[in-house]
């Protein structure tokens, strides 16, 4: 971190109602270039064309002229790429892609909002922050259901929350820590930046903020900080009888209570809350279950972060909360894998391979929790089908026999399923 970050976040911990000045300043040539690390290099390109491989090429001139207009106040945000893609069930996911240059600005703001807000955060909040991830959230709830009191679970789903932000309100809470009217009205500007759609048509957002803008994670923290973090943490537990917890990463989130009132309390008074900032619960996906020690695993189970959590017995017959990889999750998997293996099919064996294990050992660091063995069989079984099929396609004759086959996976040490030990995260009975 650079040293006037890490200034920010000291007093950003020390001072946690200070409102914090010249930002905007910071945005200079030096940030921007050291910013510039962090951008992927092969991600896809803006409206203008303009991939990070060409942009970086003058990559000095460009970041002068951006940084000239922002101190004239001629800094415009171009408009955000809307590209589909695909999602469970057959749907699409919007995701804004914006012009290089633009996310190497919000890049760089986002270091900043970083630095001041990373101490405000409270600890149930997971998503897209440094040195924590899902895994960390799926396992904290998992030590917190095992060994805590808690007998009731919230599931609740916010429907399309990224779309639905309330930019009044956002700006409002930026303001509780930023006093600095250039740097909130840059923000602005990405807030209200135009989405061009796929068939051409440019829309302006009234509300929301681009899915896959660099900028658009932490402002999604802040909403949620203030809108769901500080009042649970606030009113929530102070009105609860027993134990009550929150885990929550990005917009996803299961609240846990001891007692059923102050589960089915929640649950009443969540749609008012969100409500009031523009948001909605899917009432579809959001209901109180009960989930105790002594209840029967058949329907009482829940889903979160890709994991189906539900009890069950260990080896000596006490109950264990056990794991599983949600099966809408493992199926939305094995399709992909599907889809590029018909894709990468004619690449060279060596080079297929190896792409083929990157992808197996991305799943496994992900799945490959204590319990959870037999799902990762069970994809490990249809990948290899799926692998086996493709590659018997590469031409008009049929490339391999089962036995073959086999003998190609050895050769090439095909990785097999495996438990990777859960992430190192104590547990606290915060948050």
């Amino acid at each position: 971190m650079q040293t006037s970050l890490q200034g920010i976040a000291k007093k950003a911990t020390k001072q946690k109602k200070y409102r914090f000045r010249n930002l905007a300043v910071m945005l200079n040539e030096e940030m921007l270039l050291d910013s510039w690390r962090f951008i992927r290099k092969d991600a896809a390109h803006g409206v203008d064309r303009v991939n990070a491989r060409e942009y970086e090429r003058n990559l000095e001139e460009n970041v002068r002229k951006l940084v000239e207009r922002l101190k004239r106040g001629s800094y415009r945000a171009k408009l955000v790429r809307r590209q589909y893609i695909p999602k469970g069930k057959g749907g699409k996911r919007p995701l804004g892609i914006p012009a290089t240059e633009d996310k190497l600005l919000q890049l760089a703001a986002k270091r900043i909002l970083e630095a001041i807000y990373e101490s405000d955060f409270l600890k149930c909040s997971y998503g897209y922050r440094p040195k924590v991830g899902a895994r960390d959230a799926v396992h904290n709830l998992t030590v917190k259901l095992q060994f805590g009191t808690y007998c009731y679970v919230v599931e609740a789903d916010i429907k399309g929350f990224f779309d639905h932000v309330d930019h009044d309100w956002m700006v409002r809470m930026l303001q509780e820590r930023v006093d600095d009217r250039v740097f909130v009205r840059l923000i602005k500007k990405w807030l209200k930046a135009g989405v061009l759609e796929e068939d051409g048509k440019v829309v302006r957002p009234v509300t929301g903020t681009p899915q896959g803008g660099v900028i658009s994670p932490i402002l999604a923290n802040i909403y949620l900080h203030y809108v769901l973090d500080l009042w649970f943490q606030k009113v929530v537990k102070k009105q609860c009888r027993g134990e009550a917890c929150l885990i929550r990463y990005a917009d996803d989130f299961v609240a846990a209570f001891e007692f059923q009132e102050d589960a089915e309390q929640f649950y009443r008074q969540l749609p008012e809350r969100l409500e009031k900032f523009g948001l909605e619960l899917s009432a579809a996906k959001t209901r109180v279950i009960p989930f105790d020690r002594d209840t029967p695993s058949d329907g009482r189970r829940f889903e979160f972060l890709g994991f189906e959590f539900y009890w069950g017995k260990d080896r000596k017959g006490k109950p264990h909360l056990k794991r599983r990889t949600a099966r809408n999750r493992l199926w939305a998997s094995l399709l992909r894998f599907a889809q590029w293996c018909r894709e990468a099919r004619n690449l060279e064996l060596r080079e297929l391979f190896r792409k083929v294990n990157a992808k197996l050992r991305g799943y496994y660091n992900y799945y490959g929790v204590v319990g959870n063995y037999e799902s990762l069989e069970k994809f490990f079984r249809h990948a290899l089908r799926l692998l086996f099929k493709w590659l018997n396609r590469r031409s008009q004759r049929r490339s391999y026999n089962w036995p073959g086959f086999v003998a190609l996976l050895k050769h090439y040490r095909l990785e097999k399923p495996r438990i990777v030990w859960p992430p190192k995260t104590r547990y606290t009975s915060s948050g």
